[in-house]
């Protein structure tokens, strides 16, 4: 099967809205540049696209994934924790707690493959 959602509306809330925060913190990371910053960056970017496309593609990797990333991002960003970094902070850890919900988690376990 190929990977052709970058959406879908059949998923809980809770995944959904995870899935758009790994795509926006995917373009967040190429517009600001922090694919050229640090190697680690150029992962959490690639990460959090492919995590959200297969979220989207109901794919038991892509929330794996998702959670990978967003768990990796939280240590990166309390690592460099500054003033400037804490939005970046509060956006990772949103992003976990809504991929490991208990919502999301039930429905990944019962519907992805």
């Amino acid at each position: 099967m190929a990977l052709t959602r970058w959406t879908n509306q059949s998923l809980p809330q809770t995944l959904q809205i995870g899935m758009f925060l790994l795509y926006i913190d995917a373009v967040f990371g190429v517009l600001f540049g922090e694919v050229f910053a640090f190697p680690i960056g150029t992962a959490l970017v690639l990460g959090a696209a492919a995590a959200g496309l297969g979220i989207a593609n109901e794919k038991r990797w892509g929330w794996v994934l998702g959670v990978v990333v967003s768990a990796v991002s939280v240590a990166f960003y309390l690592l460099l924790f500054s003033v400037a970094i804490v939005f970046s902070l509060m956006f990772a850890v949103a992003q976990l707690a809504l991929l490991v919900h208990p919502q999301s988690r039930t429905h990944q376990k019962v519907w992805f493959t």
